[in-house]
């Protein structure tokens, strides 16, 4: 039986952590195999590792930084950045990694999305997607590359494409609400439930366990994922890497 999930997302760049506010004013929040041994005491439902520099550098994942977070790790853990090819989603998964996420690549190049699901299964495929709400016209955007190339994608038409073609999971990050902790998008979050039924998953905005229970109840079963709600603590953001869920959500296999 599915359940809802509560998960850390954390940014890998320039070597350590940062943390945005609006994709941007990244702050150092510590070293990616320091916070992965604190989320394993934490008991966390998954974690999500975001390298958010590969794709605007070209580059491919750093493997063997990769495989020593892997090694460490006693959670279900999700990587993206930089994949472009099914075979690198192979060898991520090799090292030890249950799920492999994609976003400009898929976009380029939706086929991709196939093609890595036959080499590790639909359920290991995550496509996630950067939006920003419209401001002038009703409906949302979809951004590349840290937000700043805008893509001439439908966002609801292509989650379900992405499905049709075997993405096992729709990942939807709010560009607007990151790191504001001022709640999700709701009416973001049930556009894209009703549009899909693969499991899902949303990212931007929190900033307190009723903000999650808040997005559980509007669409359901979901994963409620955030970044500064795990790693800073009080008004004035001191780096404190915790990790709580909202009552009555059990962790995830419970």
């Amino acid at each position: 039986m599915l359940r809802s999930r509560i998960v850390p997302c954390l940014l890998l760049h320039d070597g350590g952590l940062v943390k945005t506010k609006a994709f941007k004013e990244g702050k150092y929040v510590g070293d990616a195999l320091n916070a992965v041994k604190i989320f394993n005491e934490k008991e966390v439902d998954e974690l999500i590792l975001l390298d958010i520099d590969a794709t605007s550098e070209q580059r491919q994942p750093d493997f063997a930084r990769l495989k020593t977070i892997a090694v460490e790790s006693r959670m279900p853990l999700c990587y993206g950045g930089g994949i472009t090819s099914a075979a690198q989603a192979v060898e991520v998964i090799s090292l030890g990694f249950e799920k492999v996420s994609i976003s400009a690549a898929a976009l380029a190049r939706p086929a991709l999305i196939g093609e890595m699901a036959s080499a590790i299964g639909s359920q290991s495929v995550v496509v996630t997607l950067d939006v920003r709400r419209n401001a002038l016209f009703p409906g949302y955007s979809v951004y590349t590359h840290n937000g700043r190339k805008k893509q001439k994608t439908d966002l609801i038409a292509f989650c379900r494409q992405a499905v049709d073609l075997g993405a096992g999971e729709i990942v939807i990050n709010s560009i607007d609400r990151d790191g504001a902790m001022n709640g999700y998008d709701l009416d973001l979050a049930r556009q894209v439930r009703a549009a899909v039924t693969c499991p899902i998953s949303f990212v931007g905005g929190a900033g307190s366990r009723d903000h999650m229970q808040a997005l559980i109840d509007a669409v359901g079963v979901v994963g409620a994922v955030a970044g500064s709600l795990f790693v800073f603590q009080g008004p004035y953001r001191a780096v404190l890497i915790n990790y709580d869920r909202p009552p009555g959500v059990r962790p995830a296999g419970a």
